[in-house]
């Protein structure tokens, strides 16, 4: 993956995301009689080599911008989130994925229709609670940067308005001060 930000975080994946993949798909297998068909070819050679090449074209790194995740064998997927699109990062850990010491984050973000699936699940990411803390700090860098000009123009817009508010109260307090004539 190119990219023109300083990579903050370069991803490892487990070793275990292989077996585990193996026995995830087995069990889509055994939900179809044409599954069940195929599970012994799955398991005597298929499987082993689905799941190291699928292994094998993990990428995920974390840049100053945005976070980056490719896969696929076939078909090929990079998925491209910017940080301050980020609404929340989920940690899922089933008993399966507990079995093989393993976990999937999904990212929630901005903009996201209520039947749309997460925009992206990582499974398997070594130090991943590492790799979601730092997800959250730099988005909330991003969202600081982004906010902080338009800050400085508000405080600039604040000040003239309470001078505004002063010379309006200044002419009052000289109008009271005036003799009124009855």
């Amino acid at each position: 993956m190119e990219t023109s930000d300083t990579i903050l975080f370069k991803a490892e994946f487990n070793k275990l995301v292989k077996p585990y993949m193996m026995l995830y798909v087995a069990s889509i297998m055994l939900a179809t009689v044409f599954g069940i068909v195929l599970i012994p070819f799955w398991f005597l050679g298929i499987g082993q080599w689905w799941a190291q090449h699928y292994y094998d074209k993990l990428e995920c790194e974390l840049t100053e911008t945005v976070i980056r995740f490719k896969k696929g064998i076939l078909i090929q997927v990079e998925k491209t989130i910017p940080l301050e699109n980020i609404q929340d990062v989920t940690f899922v850990e089933g008993p399966l994925l507990r079995y093989f010491h393993l976990c999937i984050l999904k990212f929630e973000t901005a903009g996201q229709s209520a039947g749309q699936a997460h925009d992206m699940q990582l499974i398997g990411i070594v130090n991943a609670q590492e790799l979601r803390s730092l997800i959250l700090r730099q988005r909330e860098k991003r969202i600081m940067a982004k906010n902080a000009p338009s800050a400085a123009t508000s405080s600039n817009d604040n000040a003239e308005l309470l001078r505004e508010i002063r010379d309006i109260l200044t002419e009052i307090k000289a109008e009271l001060k005036k003799p009124q004539v009855s």
